[in-house]
């Protein structure tokens, strides 16, 4: 199994102690034709942090964008990502009358 799958199980099963049918709802940049039920997590790859040593790359770390979903302003959903190390909260924004949380996430 992959980096990115280890992450997405470890997000349905965080995401599982809140919501149910928590692996439907965890989506790995999902197209627009992709119909979301709320709340739900989004994440994507971002970019990636390269360390060089003596002119070479010496390590690798993915950086992903986490977003969660809601419709409740006051979601429970943001303590899921205490026990994710390496993992930040980056901004809120409301869009269509839902609160978006987004956080980055090296894995």
């Amino acid at each position: 199994m992959g980096r990115r799958e280890d992450l997405h199980n470890k997000l349905v099963a965080a995401f599982g102690r809140y919501a149910t049918h928590a692996e439907e709802r965890v989506y790995f940049q999902p197209p627009p034709t992709v119909r979301m039920e709320y709340p739900c997590i989004v994440y994507s790859l971002s970019n990636y942090d390269t360390r060089y040593a003596d002119n070479q790359n010496y390590n690798s770390t993915a950086l992903y964008m986490v977003t969660i979903i809601d419709r409740n302003p006051d979601t429970d959903l943001l303590h899921m990502f205490a026990g994710f190390p390496l993992c930040s909260f980056d901004r809120h924004y409301t869009a269509d009358n839902l609160h978006h949380y987004t956080f980055k996430i090296y894995y």
